[in-house]
């Protein structure tokens, strides 16, 4: 092949790293529909095939941080390569997979993919030209609520005509197009501003298995019994591990994560809405899935086939996408701290209106298209204002860490909802018309939680700043730190 001149290259740059964003996105909703067929065609229980989930998060839990601070360093490219190789095994085992066991080493495998979007976050960074580099950073950051919404209807499609192994082996074929498209457009390293310094193994091991502590308790806490030994001496683990983490990393030159960086408030602002929208955002998904798939008998089920249930999604990304149009055109006349609380708003909204009606399609869809332009919103907003806040060398670190805290944050909304409904089933082994509710109704108090300390710490910055220009966005987040 000829090499692309350096105007070509330098052009097609973000949509080369959006595809890629997208493509990791995609693999990553890969599961959540296909639960009770795995179950089914794997000859494992319901509870069992939901490791497939568990596993996947864990994984990605561990690996987004890593994979964050490896892109602060001088072989961005390369990383990104080898993280798509990995997550192309790892489908490839999870299509061909002749077991249980084998599967779940797949789905370990394509745990990787949380991580990609941070990569790339840095490449764009670090390669686009200035007045570009907020354009990019916002349109990557929303990949992961439009990978959503395309991800479950093809899920659906594609299993329900030619069964789950088909849908794996095409997130394979498209992470071959990905890894093309990385491997010929994306500027090849070293990257000579990049940070080359020893890593900071110790720490990565202390924050990987804090996390997986703290995600294994609260994933299968319901299970196990949230009183049980096993469940609280999980969560004791994880408070042990990371608190030594973070003793250890306020201490030594080259941290994992720095957190330093982490306590600037806008980076903490961030970090915090991460936490409380991931959780309400995985309720309200959740759900709403089960809603889709629930026979009419339940009273709420809207009873749909597995090949239309995953089109339940595809207005979250139809709203994302178009959210995230709206944000980059207001994004000079509006602050980004205003963002925040106007996503939590549309969020909370839509996380209100499921808690009152939710037993028809169209509710169900209009929600979903709330909660993609609330999620597009926010996740327009979060990595743009850490990016005006943290130095080029500490942008992968900062942005996968928060990265991290959407998905410990989703992770507790999933198991608190599964919690809600395990404690209101049926005789039909379904949960109940009320169990139901409650759980939205838990989702969205947390929705209200999140968007009233938001709109305070708004109010109070305005008290405090005025209407002066200087507390305007600037024109290019890089210069603005």
């Amino acid at each position: 092949m000829r090499p692309l001149s350096k105007r070509t290259e330098r052009s097609l740059l973000l949509p080369a790293l959006v595809y890629t964003a997208l493509t990791s996105a995609i693999v990553s909703s890969l599961g959540m529909l296909l639960v009770p067929t795995i179950a089914e065609e794997l000859s494992v229980s319901v509870s069992s095939a939901q490791w497939m989930l568990t596993i996947n998060l864990l994984v990605g839990a561990v690996a987004t941080p890593i994979m964050g601070r490896l892109s602060d360093g001088p072989h961005k490219k390369r990383l990104l390569l080898v993280s798509l190789a990995t997550i192309l095994v790892g489908s490839a085992l999870a299509a061909c997979a002749p077991n249980f066991t084998v599967f779940l080493i797949g789905r370990a495998l394509q745990g990787l993919s949380y991580g990609i979007v941070p990569v790339t976050i840095a490449l764009a960074r670090r390669y686009l030209a200035e007045d570009k580099v907020r354009v990019g950073i916002s349109s990557l950051s929303v990949t992961v609520s439009t990978g959503l919404g395309i991800g479950y209807p093809l899920t659906g499609i594609l299993a329900s005509a030619a069964g789950f192994r088909a849908a794996f082996a095409f997130a394979a074929v498209f992470l071959v197009t990905a890894s093309i498209v990385v491997w010929r457009i994306v500027p090849n390293g070293p990257d000579e501003r990049g940070l080359r310094r020893r890593f900071d193994t110790f720490g990565a091991i202390l924050l990987g298995a804090g996390l997986a502590a703290l995600l294994v308790a609260v994933s299968e806490g319901s299970n196990w019994g949230w009183s049980s030994a096993w469940t609280l001496s999980c969560f004791l683990a994880a408070a042990v591990l990371l608190a030594g983490w973070a003793f250890v990393e306020l201490r030594i030159p080259n941290p994992l994560v720095n957190l330093r960086v982490v306590r600037n408030k806008d980076v903490l602002l961030a970090n915090g809405t991460a936490i409380g929208l991931g959780a309400a955002m995985y309720i309200g998904l959740s759900v709403s899935s089960l809603i889709a798939q629930s026979p009419t008998s339940t009273g709420y089920g809207i009873a749909l086939p597995l090949f239309w249930a995953g089109f339940v999604m595809l207005p979250l990304s139809v709203g994302s996408f178009g959210a995230n149009r709206v944000v980059r055109a207001l994004a000079r006349r509006i602050r980004l701290t205003t963002l925040l609380p106007l996503g939590a708003g549309v969020m909370t909204v839509s996380a209100f209106l499921l808690w009152f009606e939710h037993d028809r399609l169209w509710e169900i869809l209009v929600g979903m298209f709330l909660f993609g332009i609330g999620m597009g919103t926010t996740y327009a907003a979060m990595p743009a204002l850490i990016a005006r806040s943290v130095a080029d060398t500490e942008l992968g670190s900062a942005v996968s860490f928060n990265q991290v805290l959407r998905t410990v944050g989703g992770a507790f909304g999933s198991a608190l909802s599964g919690a809600v409904l395990a404690a209101h089933m049926g005789a039909d082994l379904h949960p109940t018309d009320g169990g139901i509710t409650l759980a939205f109704a838990v989702g969205a108090c947390g929705s209200v939680i999140v968007f009233a300390a938001l709109a305070v710490n708004h109010v109070r910055s305005r008290a405090r700043k005025g209407e002066a220009p200087s507390s305007k966005v600037p024109h290019n987040v890089s210069s603005s730190r």
